[in-house]
């Protein structure tokens, strides 16, 4: 249950806040404003305490026991030993009592170590020295005892304590930089600026004569959000105010670089900073194991109540003589004679509920949460998914879902950083429709970067040449690059003006140092950023300075950000850079149409595309941009919004520069890990907020849509000359029409589907329309199910999210994977069954909330060939096998109730009774859920197909279910009907004693305990020394307890009815027999039916395995692509072989990349549109064509 809202309103009230405000206020130093500027209301902020820990000393035991008793077997368990205690049952209250509080306590243990450890996390944390300035000096303290308003200092390197805004930093100008690699992965050095009217403050006595008040928003968890201003206070002048943003707020959690030290003011503290903010957790996620274990529950719940109430019922007809009810031996008491006969039929109800109780395993979910908990980290140490160059394995975020990772039907990812490297290559850009490529190769020689080509026209005239210096000035301001300094030897900086720079680029966007880099490769050199001033070097090696006076930043809403900058001659300009949607209507002047085809044919390359454009402001136009920024930028409600409108007014009437290309190649083994995917029968979408044309090339290149794929457009073009019910239907009937022909000899045709973010949300949203003829989701979701790939482009977050949950909603409810690498890969992560993030240079949100996360898309292939294989068909057995067991155990208890009288009395010992399930046969079910490999880790990932067997939860299907359970119940008949009719006459032992109910109730838990433990030997196929000794270990030292506990060993036990008992039975040489024939007898029959089932009707795995037995897995084909044969699966050569076969090509100079895409480029490059003009079925062949140097 989350108390956070009753904690908020506690402590609003505790705080004196009679009505909850939008926001807070903060007296920097803790100075009260002067008397005529604003009344002065203290207020009260939580201490600077982190508190991630669930439990303390006095609430742990309480606490812990009411979460675990909110399981119900636990709850019913508990229920079982109550009634125990309070009415007289056949068995002690020590036969429930004892596993459960050893469940309990199991339990208890691992979740009070781990809130231990997160106790100590806490306080190494609370208790970090700080440095605080007050009264004009510098104060150490502990940051636990920071509060809001605080003025600390911060030194390099050190770790902000608690949510900061910058008042001043060591350096010139007023900035520092912060790397917040702890929040959101990213390690690249950010840029944050001090308040312009505080960044002229060095020492404390300076900071410490600051007067001044922040208004800024209440917490929130947005890391990269932030709205406030900060009113400064001067002597007979009025308050000054400037808007702060997320660029003067310092995070707790970030490390300061490469600066001295800092001043900053605490705004947020404790559990109110947005680092605590994000610990919140994420929803709890159930999988389809674990649903059909609820299922199986009630089953067996179900089974119990009739046993009990048969047993009841029976027990009254037996007792309707007089002789059998009370018979000379056992009268009843006065007592029992005078209770009403409902209640004496209840409480014998109950009595049987205990006796029976059983069949109910309350130790499988401990096993099964060991199991998940150990098993976790055979993917941790798997040393095939550890990267070198990251440095990083695989992470487990979470083990409960450990088995979904062998169920997935879909699979949805990203493509910009998950599919490719997202390690950008600056490949060309196109000024005015003419083309510059850097180191290009003319007439069989490489020409250098000065010497850079025009391919159109090598002599441009002056207007050319104006509009070519204001594109690559445009590149070389309109960014957010950093400039890092590169140290020679003997420890010289070597600066940028020495020659050759010597300098790298950082930013925390690949693609903006790609164009940087690109535009350095074509003779313009971003320098610095040095006192608000940018410094750029042109081609005549000449330092060109302009004054940065705004930056209007990237969003994903307008796709393009922009920069005022004003040149040494006092003119302002206007750059922009963005995507093509955002920038050609808004363009009013410029070759348009010729920079729009050379975008297209990108596009259709494969390359990311930005536009450039530029605009000349007047004085009075300036004055105008800066006034509605300001009032945008000072508006603390709907600041978001008002600077949105502000940019839409300033970005206008721009003339058209030209367009960039740049290459993100294809990652590693990308398209391998589709094909296997897509041959192990996963449906593959890519959802991605690039263009049509880059997605597709993109999806040919990783083998997601092949050269037979007839592609089916759903996009605004087509929707714009059809309606979308026509455009659906005639969709519809195409898939349709394919899907009864394939029932015929005719050849089935593969579809790819391509959806944009337009055309999905018209068909997720509900339409009057729709009403006649059903529902658009229910079309769309048809024809997606008949298309073996789909790619969804121009998606927003929040639409690949619902892309998600469209799926996991419809009427098969497939189990779905979400993979990427982003922030906005986020949400579908979460809203997936399964959620994996890559640990890529987008940051590490996607791995923070995701349930796994992997270096690189290549290991997802393993991830769920083999893992996810192993860990389903482990815990698919344990499951199964924890039933079976237990009905073999409880049945002959049920039966024994036949030839008792109905009585109660209990067929085997209480040790017995409590220790079957925790002790004699739970360790080899455990063992055998953690290393048990019923087939070679390389057969898997060579036969992706295997993944089929296991696949739409398998083996927990409710014929399997029954199996298991009928064969339980045969077994349960052998042990108590095998062992009756063999001492059905009076059986004499060596000395002449007879057998009792004890030795009888023995013999059949003997054969039991035997019979279980051997099955499971018979069904081990991966044997290790492991396995032999807790298999014979287990059935050792049940021999060995029984002995002890039967006084033989341990003769002090000697008073008990068990005594002499187990010697008794083994001195028999019947018992010895008996046990032998009953044991073989009961595993007969699952030896039979698993060797016709192998013989008539062997299951791929099975097939695989006897392959494997019989020493020929040797094949002739590829391991990378398994024995489909199929020209299309490739070949086992080289992933340039997989690419372009021509090999003279691409491959050479790229690998695996994107530009794969360019094999069908020579039909391109005579037509741009031809991807939209023609089906993309038509696509040539790889080798068909091949991008020639």
């Amino acid at each position: 249950m989350d108390f956070s809202v009753l904690r908020n309103l506690i402590s609003r009230y505790c705080a004196g806040e009679e009505y909850w405000v939008d926001s807070r206020t903060v007296y920097i130093g803790h100075k009260e404003p002067p008397p005529a500027a604003e009344a002065y209301i203290p207020q009260r902020y939580p201490d600077n305490r982190i508190v991630s820990s669930k439990y303390t000393l006095w609430n742990f035991i309480p606490k812990n026991l009411f979460e675990q008793f909110r399981r119900i077997a636990n709850f019913y368990f508990l229920l079982i030993f109550l009634v125990q205690l309070i009415i007289d049952t056949p068995t002690s209250p020590v036969t429930s009592g004892l596993p459960l509080f050893f469940v309990i306590t199991v339990t208890s243990i691992k979740q009070g170590y781990e809130d231990w450890l997160r106790h100590k996390a806490d306080c190494s944390i609370n208790e970090c020295p700080v440095d605080m300035v007050q009264q004009g000096t510098v104060v150490r303290t502990q940051s636990s005892k920071l509060r809001v308003g605080d003025v600390v200092m911060v030194r390099e390197d050190e770790t902000f304590p608690c949510d900061l805004i910058l008042l001043s930093s060591s350096r010139g100008d007023g900035t520092c930089y912060v790397t917040t690699t702890s929040l959101d992965g990213e390690s690249s050095h950010k840029t944050y600026y001090a308040v312009p009217d505080t960044m002229a403050f060095k020492t404390e006595q300076e900071v410490d004569s600051l007067h001044a008040t922040i208004e800024c928003e209440q917490p929130q968890p947005d890391l990269y959000k932030f709205v406030g201003r900060i009113n400064i206070y001067k002597e007979r002048e009025d308050p000054i105010a400037r808007p702060l943003g997320a660029e003067n707020l310092l995070l707790r959690g970030a490390t300061l670089k490469n600066t001295g030290h800092i001043y900053a003011v605490a705004i947020y503290t404790g559990m109110d900073t947005k680092m605590a903010l994000n610990y919140q957790s994420k929803s709890q996620k159930r999988s389809a194991v674990e649903k059909s274990m609820n299922a199986f529950l009630i089953v067996y719940l179900c089974i119990l109540i009739s046993k009990a109430v048969i047993n009841t019922v029976l027990k009254y007809a037996w007792q309707w003589s007089a002789d059998h009810d009370e018979p000379w031996y056992n009268h009843r008491t006065e007592i029992d004679r005078e209770r009403h006969v409902v209640i004496r039929a209840f409480t014998d109800f109950l009595a049987f509920m205990v006796l029976f109780n059983y069949i109910i395993p309350v130790s499988m979910y401990v096993t099964v949460e060991m199991q998940k908990f150990l098993g976790s980290y055979f993917i941790v140490w798997d040393k095939d998914m550890y990267d070198e160059e990251l440095g990083v394995g695989a992470q487990v975020n979470t083990s409960d879902l450990n088995e979904e990772l062998g169920q997935v039907e879909y699979v949805f990812t990203d493509k910009t950083g998950t599919l490719t490297e997202n390690n950008m290559e600056f490949i060309e850009c196109c000024v005015d429709g003419h083309v510059y490529i850097p180191h290009v190769i003319c007439n069989g020689q490489i020409l250098s970067a000065a010497s850079s080509i025009d391919m159109i026209d090598s002599s441009p005239g002056g207007y050319r040449r104006e509009h070519e210096d204001l594109f690559f000035r445009a590149l070389c301001l309109c960014h957010t690059v950093q400039v890092k300094e590169e140290e020679t030897v003997d420890s010289i900086k070597r600066g940028i003006h020495l020659g050759k720079p010597t300098s790298f680029y950082i930013s925390s966007s690949p693609d903006e140092v790609a164009l940087v880099e690109g535009m350095k490769r074509l003779g313009y050199t971003y320098l610095r950023l040095k006192d608000s001033h940018m410094e750029i070097l042109n081609k005549d090696d000449e330092i060109e300075r302009f004054e940065l006076l705004h930056v209007l930043n990237f969003d994903s809403v307008r796709r393009r950000m922009s920069v005022i900058v004003k040149s040494s001659s006092g003119e302002y300009l206007l750059f922009c850079k963005g995507a093509d949607t955002s920038i050609f209507p808004r363009v009013v002047s410029g070759k348009v149409e010729q920079v729009r085809a050379r975008v297209e044919q990108n596009a259709v390359e494969g390359l990311r595309t930005l536009c450039v454009a530029y605009r000349s402001l007047s004085p009075a136009e300036y004055e105008e941009a800066c006034h509605q920024l300001s009032d945008a930028k000072l508006a603390l409600k709907d600041r978001e919004q008002r600077l949105a409108q502000a940019y839409d007014l300033i970005e206008r009437d721009f003339t058209l520069l030209g367009a960039t290309a740049v290459e993100d190649r294809l990652q590693e083994k990308a398209a391998d890990t589709i094909e296997s995917l897509q041959k192990a029968g996963m449906k593959v979408w890519v959802l991605t907020g690039d263009k049509m044309e880059t997605a597709a090339a993109t999806c040919y290149a990783s083998k997601l849509f092949r050269r037979s794929t007839q592609i089916l457009e759903l996009t605004k073009k087509r929707t714009e000359e059809q309606s979308l019910h026509d455009v659906l239907f005639d969709l519809s009937r195409t898939v349709l029409r394919q899907r009864s022909l394939s029932g015929l000899s005719v050849e089935c045709q593969d579809y790819g589907l391509i959806i944009d973010g337009a055309t999905l949300s018209a068909v997720l949203k509900p339409s009057p329309e729709s009403s006649g003829s059903g529902n658009y989701r229910e079309i769309f979701l048809e024809i997606s199910r008949n298309c073996s790939a789909v790619l969804c482009c121009r998606m927003a977050p929040l639409q690949k999210a619902q892309i998600v949950k469209l799926i996991k909603a419809s009427k098969e409810h497939p189990i779905t994977l979400a993979i990427g690498d982003g922030a906005n890969d986020v949400s579908m992560i979460l809203e997936a069954h399964v959620g994996i993030g890559i640990m890529g240079k987008e940051g590490r949100q996607a791995a923070r909330n995701s349930d796994y996360a992997i270096p690189k898309f290549k290991h997802l292939k393993k991830m769920l060939l083999v893992h996810g294989h192993f860990y389903y068909i482990r815990i698919a057995e344990l499951v199964q096998y924890f039933f079976y067991k237990n009905v073999c155990f409880i049945f002959p208890q049920f039966l024994y109730q036949f030839f008792c009288g109905f009585s109660q009395q209990p067929l085997y010992d209480t040790a017995y009774l409590t220790l079957y399930n925790i002790s004699f046969t739970s360790l080899p079910i455990l063992l055998y859920s953690l290393i048990e490999k019923h087939i070679s880790i390389e057969m898997l990932k060579r036969d992706p197909t295997l993944y089929r067997d296991v696949a739409k939860n398998a083996l927990l299907r409710w014929p399997v279910f029954l199996y298991w359970t009928c064969l339980g119940l045969f077994n349960a008949c052998i042990f108590f009907f095998g062992a009756y009719f063999l001492f059905d006459n009076t059986t004499f032992t060596s000395n002449g004693q007879m057998f009792g109910n004890w030795t009888f109730g023995t013999l059949v838990f003997t054969v039991l305990v035997f019979t279980v433990t051997l099955k499971l030997a018979l069904d081990t196929h991966h044997w290790t020394w492991i396995n032999h000794f807790v298999i014979w270990g287990s059935l050792l030292f049940y021999v060995i307890f029984s002995l002890l506990w039967g006084g033989i060993i341990w003769p002090f036990l000697n008073y008990q009815r068990m005594y002499y008992v187990f010697m008794q039975m083994l001195s028999s040489g019947p018992a010895w027999l008996g046990i032998i024939l009953l044991i073989t007898i009961s595993l007969l029959p699952d030896v039979v039916k698993k060797v016709l089932c192998r013989t008539l009707w062997p299951t791929a795995t099975e097939r695989a395995q006897r392959v494997r037995a019989d020493g020929v897995h040797e094949r002739s084909v590829s391991p990378a692509t398994g024995p489909d044969p199929s020209p299309v699966a490739g070949g086992g050569g080289s992933e340039s072989d997989m690419l372009c076969p021509a090999r003279t090509c691409e491959g050479e100079r790229g690998g695996e990349g994107v530009r794969a895409a360019r094999t069908y480029d020579s039909m391109m490059s005579h037509n741009p549109n031809y991807l939209l003009s023609q089906p993309l079925d038509h696509a040539p062949s790889d080798g068909e064509g091949c991008y020639g140097h």
